[in-house]
């Protein structure tokens, strides 16, 4: 049976009444080759235990992670998530596949969100933080939305090491605005510096900065900050959590808002998601910053407890006049982050950045001496690096692959004319073995191609 419920009078009375006479006239835009002809050519239904066992035979079609060593990064890294995270957030008082709404939260969940943006405070060095956001693309656009609508002018300055994905939700999100984007100059893969004093950032409602920036190189927020203090440009730092226990944190830079990808404390690469990101902003913003906050307070008998406060009205009742649509947040990935951040403290956090430096160094200094191997960029870098090789970076990403290695992210991605340059990511996970390993796989593999490395 159908799971529409209308019967064949009711969706022609529905049809009439949008003046069309039969479905197919609302999809006329859709090419006829495209189509769905017949229903999906699907099995009859089977007993539990052979959908489990079709189910299984799938999943082994993937790889086991102990089979890959990743050096993956672009914005999802490959850290260590402890065992408690998932033993905790697997609890039946958090495991929900509903996001926790307005009356239905808890006082467990509501602390569990104050938690979370006291950590973020903590980390970012700024005054406050919402309950989470989607991700790190969506909270950067949600920070040009804040800016617009703060400043009331039309132009936004992005880095040029921003994440060209983080650039394209931007880019989305602001589709029906008119909105004036312009990308700053760029010197050996960071902002270049002279070109301030040309800018007039008065006229701008915001400037945005990674740092670590997409290609791993670590920017000069605080200069920056320190330019952009006395002019009406609000100033956005998009930044790593992870290195922000040892580099200088946003709150450090005079920056107005602080956005970033949170998923590197405690939920994993997951194949790609759900991630969670965060946004945080000096406290002078708290009526203007997006999504949801949740407070401490004393009920009349002195009894603390937890509530959900400030957040606009508008972005429920009057939609015209929000400044944001996102009314939710990421609750269960936030509290996964959150456990993360407990359970490792500021000691163990540094101590995986640490690491995570070191061993990426280690693995560029011994990359960059291979025959026709090369550093694209010399400049201060956090745990990703970009090398250019001397044979096409998909080739070689292909050929590690029968290594069990995988070597990275091709530029070729979102720079088409980049094709030798591969994005090259480490974390505290990888072992000198296995460093050592992807220095003699890229060796042999690089002999080996049709191209060849002499």
């Amino acid at each position: 049976m159908s799971y529409v419920s209308n019967s064949e009078s009711e969706r022609n009375d529905m049809l009439k009444k949008i003046g069309v006479s039969k479905f197919e006239e609302l999809i006329e835009e859709i090419p006829e080759s495209l189509r769905l002809k017949k229903p999906l050519a699907l099995d009859k239904g089977k007993p539990e235990f052979e959908v489990v066992n079709i189910l299984r035979k799938l999943a082994a079609k993937n790889k086991d992670s102990s089979e890959m060593t990743c050096f993956m990064g672009g914005g999802a890294y490959d850290h260590y998530v402890p065992a408690g995270v998932d033993a905790i957030i697997s609890r039946s008082e958090f495991l929900t596949a509903y996001t926790p709404y307005q009356a239905e939260v808890s006082q467990g969940t509501l602390q569990s969100i104050y938690e979370f943006q006291s950590l973020v405070c903590r980390l970012t060095g700024m005054e406050i933080a919402n309950a989470s956001m989607y991700d790190g693309a969506s909270a950067t656009a949600e920070a040009v939305l804040m800016a617009l609508n703060q400043t009331g002018k039309n132009k936004v300055y992005l880095a040029p090491g921003l994440h060209p994905a983080y650039k394209a939700v931007i880019d989305a999100y602001t589709a029906g605005i008119d909105l004036d984007i312009q990308v700053l100059k760029e010197d050996s893969g960071l902002v270049e510096m002279s070109q301030l004093n040309d800018i007039d950032f008065d006229d701008a409602a915001c400037v945005i900065v990674q740092s670590p920036n997409f290609f791993g190189l670590i920017e000069n927020i605080k200069s920056i900050g320190s330019y952009l203090k006395d002019k009406k440009a609000m100033f956005v730092v998009v930044a790593n959590p992870m290195a922000l226990t040892i580099l200088t944190p946003p709150g450090e830079a005079d920056a107005d808002i602080a956005v970033g990808e949170m998923h590197v404390f405690g939920n994993g690469l997951n194949y790609g998601g759900p991630y969670v990101g965060y946004f945080a902003a000096q406290k002078k913003y708290m009526r203007k910053i997006p999504g949801r906050i949740s407070a401490s307070t004393e009920d009349a008998d002195g009894r603390k407890g937890y509530v959900l406060t400030l957040q606009t009205r508008e972005q429920h009742i009057r939609r015209d006049k929000a400044t944001s649509n996102i009314c939710t947040n990421q609750a269960l990935c936030a509290l996964a982050s959150t456990i993360y951040m407990t359970l490792m403290g500021e000691e163990g956090i540094s101590t995986a950045a640490s690491e995570s430096v070191r061993k990426a160094h280690y693995l560029s200094d011994k990359l960059a001496v291979l025959p026709n191997v090369s550093l694209v960029y010399q400049g201060n870098f956090f745990n990703e690096f970009v090398v250019r090789l001397p044979i096409a970076a998909e080739e070689f990403i292909n050929l590690m692959e029968k290594e069990g290695i995988l070597a990275g992210i091709p530029l070729f991605w979102f720079y088409p004319d980049r094709t030798n340059d591969l994005l090259i990511a480490v974390t505290e996970k990888r072992s000198k073995e296995e460093l050592d390993a992807f220095v003699d796989a890229a060796s042999r593999v690089m002999k080996s191609s049709k191209v060849g490395v002499s």
